[in-house]
């Protein structure tokens, strides 16, 4: 059972468990689906009240944390128990291309080439991780929520922001993989 469970999923068995999330949340709970919203709930619980933004109670949504901190152990029981031990599969025109980047490792999920903490102090790292996660982190505040909370959640009950977030995710996307990430990664 293990060695099934250590394959990637195919999409007709992982994009229904994922859809099923949804009805279960609403139905169970009356909750929505979306992790960004943690955070808050966070800096509400451990900040002084006197800021408005953390004014609410957090506790009616303390249901949230509990689900991040069970996706957190989860993700951790997965890597302990499916992780497969192989490098990465990589297409080989996408190997070479990386190559010219200077990426050629890939024995974990993130390529340690650039994902490093001596890569932090580089202009390319500090562009990757630090500016790539503040952009991010402002884009998830301005939309209005993560792509999880509107891609999975949103669009399942049809609310027309979520649509347009998740547009713009999509274009964001291919924007930055196909136009902007080549001139960073050849830093």
């Amino acid at each position: 059972m293990l060695e099934f469970l250590k394959q990637p999923w195919p999409w007709y068995i992982a994009g229904p468990l994922i859809g099923l999330t949804v009805p279960a949340l609403l139905i169970l709970g009356n909750k929505s689906f979306g992790i960004s919203s943690s955070l808050r709930h966070i800096c509400a619980a451990c900040l002084p009240a006197n800021i408005s933004f953390f004014k609410y109670d957090w506790k009616k949504e303390a249901w949230n944390l509990f689900f991040v901190f069970g996706i957190l152990i989860g993700g951790a029981v997965a890597i302990r128990l499916l992780s497969n031990p192989n490098p990465v599969e990589v297409n080989p025109k996408l190997a070479a291309e990386l190559a010219g980047y200077g990426i050629t490792n890939y024995d974990n999920l993130i390529p340690l080439d650039i994902m490093n903490w001596p890569a932090l102090i580089t202009l390319k790292g500090f562009l990757l991780m630090v500016v790539g996660g503040f952009l991010v982190g402002f884009g998830t505040r301005y939309a209005g929520g993560c792509t999880s909370g509107h891609a999975i959640m949103g669009l399942s009950t049809l609310q027309w922001p979520s649509l347009v977030a998740t547009i713009c995710f999509m274009v964001g996307g291919f924007i930055m993989a196909n136009l902007i990430l080549p001139h960073i990664l050849a830093l």
